[in-house]
């Protein structure tokens, strides 16, 4: 598998993210701001309920543009035993089930399953458990998340 695809296709489902969630703040501020929500009275929260709602979908912009900013800073490596796992790895997992899973380890923000090669693969950030479970280890280590345990089978 290619990881800079990967890292391709992380980037490109943020950037599609983020122009939602503009569309959806204009939209907000549009309807905030608008006049028919002047309220007429004091029992009349049309205008504060869209004005919060702006207030939200603008910080979702401004986290989905901080994201993608860490995301496009990362360039993922070929791995090293003596590094251990971190950004950028593509790993390879075994859970109790004996059941075969992959995860694409980046930054925070960006959680999302991708397809390549035949298999789905979980992007997932290091700030998440099991993100920071896996930092450092490598091939044959074990991890614990909560109640599951996994072993790494392959680090790319």
């Amino acid at each position: 598998m290619d990881k800079n695809l990967l890292l391709q296709d992380v980037l490109a489902h943020l950037q599609a993210d983020l122009e939602q969630a503009t569309l959806a703040a204009l939209s907000a501020h549009e309807a905030a701001t608008h006049e028919e929500n002047v309220a007429e009275n004091k029992y009349d929260t049309l205008g504060l309920e869209a004005a919060y709602l702006a207030s939200g979908q603008a910080r979702r912009v401004e986290e989905l543009r901080q994201t993608l900013i860490t995301w496009r800073q990362l360039r993922p490596r070929p791995f090293d035993d003596a590094q251990g796992i971190e950004l950028g790895a593509l790993i390879q997992l075994l859970d109790e089930q004996d059941e075969e899973r992959w995860l694409f380890l980046g930054p925070q923000g960006a959680s999302m399953k991708l397809q390549q090669a035949g298999h789905t693969i979980q992007v997932l950030g290091s700030a998440a458990p099991l993100g920071r479970a896996l930092l450092g280890k490598a091939v044959g280590d074990e991890v614990r998340f909560g109640e599951q345990c996994f072993e790494v089978l392959a680090v790319e």
